[in-house]
């Protein structure tokens, strides 16, 4: 059943982003009065196809469903002979080069809008996000060094306000790439301190492991709760309800989930006192762990208590909620932030400042697919914003056969006052073809290193 899911995710996601960026590509062209003769999502052979419109456009749902196209009324695909005088005008190599480079640029641009729009709606519903609370940094670390402190909220990093513990991650991981040191703006007992963290010492590569931690930042541990309970436990026979938050174990204040385990492990068969917070009441529960065998070094045994509970972190969440004008700015900014970031990072790659094992492909994105449609709509939305912005960048790279190489080749030809030969425009573009098919390569080969090593 997982399987299913995760593919129908995925297929639902690639559907829906190629419909979206062929759609752009289609209306505008419309709007330009060229002649649509094919709308495709997917390549290969016709599974569906209908007719709509005056024109009789085909829209064609097709086997391979790894990308999309608009085919259009063109003198270099048709014979010229072919084409019937009065249709002439309609076709895309007939439009004024402006209108040519809009209908290009309209695909990208339509999975632009679509990642602000999910934003947006994200935005306006309002969503639980873990605050950016710290605990004490390790001894030695670039945090502890910083002199952060418990309890410090951190609101910002070089300037760029923060919504969250997850956008924390996002907006260090620059500094960390580029080993410099980040600015942070810090919230104190009330009062706002400014920072600095520098990530210079930390190794190459970091980036791609946990940086956070290596930088001393841990999030602030919340509450411990009982999450479940087994039938015939320790902890339901002596008490324990599922909810309880447990505020202290044997006299000593609780704040991790391994600090519960690590106590209730030392204490087989012995009293151990819970004081637990249940519906704004405190008590003091007494349970007798059960003593269990569990595996030690060298093949060896040892004695451990067990009380039959799942426990859960819980940590501190905060509603973040925009009002209707609100979140659009807030899809505008999330939009354009997570671009620049996309475009930084592959310039990086391109550089070798980051590796290129960062290069996903679709085993991964079909694996995050199902992952996010798991944890509920708020993830797979905001998978969707993500992967959306991703197409539209990597549409608008300089590299012909893509968008942004159709784009170069018409601001040429503006340069220039007449097209582009076609000789030359056929060698770049096998190029282009060339340097597409060994990302994809590189991309498929990364997926299948992460499935073996997972």
């Amino acid at each position: 059943m997982s399987f299913l899911q995760t593919l129908i995710a995925f297929l639902a996601a690639l559907t829906l982003l190629i419909f979206v960026h062929e759609l752009g590509h289609y209306m505008v062209a419309r709007w330009c009065d060229v002649k649509v003769l094919r709308f495709s999502i997917g390549f290969g052979k016709p599974l569906l196809r209908w007719h709509v419109g005056r024109d009789r456009t085909e829209w064609t749902l097709a086997a391979i469903p790894l990308g999309g196209y608009v085919r259009m009324l063109d003198e270099r695909e048709t014979d010229a002979a072919e084409i019937a005088a009065a249709e002439l005008p309609r076709a895309f190599s007939c439009k004024p080069l402006a209108q040519r480079a809009a209908i290009v640029a309209a695909g990208p641009l339509a999975n632009f809008l679509l990642a602000i729009l999910l934003y947006a709606v994200l935005g306006w519903a309002g969503t639980q996000e873990p605050v950016a609370l710290i605990d004490a940094p390790q001894a030695g670390t670039p945090a502890a060094a910083a002199q952060l402190r418990a309890g410090d909220r951190i609101r910002a990093v070089d300037g760029r306000e923060l919504t969250s513990w997850n956008d924390l991650r996002l907006k260090m991981l620059e500094p960390v790439i580029e080993r410099r040191a980040a600015d942070h703006s810090i919230e104190r007992d009330g009062a706002p301190l400014a920072l600095r963290i520098d990530t210079s010492g930390l190794p190459e590569g970091e980036a791609e492991r946990d940086f956070l931690r290596s930088l001393g930042l841990r999030i602030a541990p919340g509450t411990v709760v009982v999450g479940s309970l087994l039938d015939d436990g320790a902890a339901q026979r002596d008490g324990l309800r599922v909810g309880d938050q447990i505020q202290a174990v044997g006299g000593e204040p609780i704040r991790r989930t391994a600090e519960v385990i690590e106590k209730v492990q030392a204490s087989a068969e012995q009293p151990l006192r819970f004081d637990v917070l249940r519906e704004g009441t405190e008590l003091a529960i007494v349970v007798r762990p059960q003593a269990q065998s569990a595996p030690a070094a060298e093949g060896q045994t040892r004695t451990v208590g067990r009380i039959g509970a799942g426990l859960q972190d819980r940590l501190l969440m905060e509603t973040v909620r925009y009002g209707p004008l609100q979140s659009l700015g807030h899809g505008v900014r999330q939009t354009w932030d997570m671009s620049v970031f996309s475009l930084r990072m592959l310039g990086k790659m391109v550089t070798g400042e980051l590796s290129v094992r960062n290069l996903s492909g679709p085993v991964t994105i079909a694996d995050l697919a199902g992952q996010t449609v798991r944890v509920g709509w708020f993830a797979y939305v905001s998978f969707l914003a993500l992967i959306s912005i991703s197409l539209g960048v990597l549409n608008l790279l300089p590299i012909p056969v893509l968008d942004g190489g159709h784009l170069v080749y018409y601001a040429l030809e503006a340069v220039r006052g007449r097209p582009l030969s076609e000789r030359f425009m056929v060698i770049t573009q096998k190029a282009g073809l060339a340097v597409i098919m060994m990302m994809m390569v590189l991309a498929l080969f990364n997926d299948i290193t992460r499935l073996i090593g997972s």
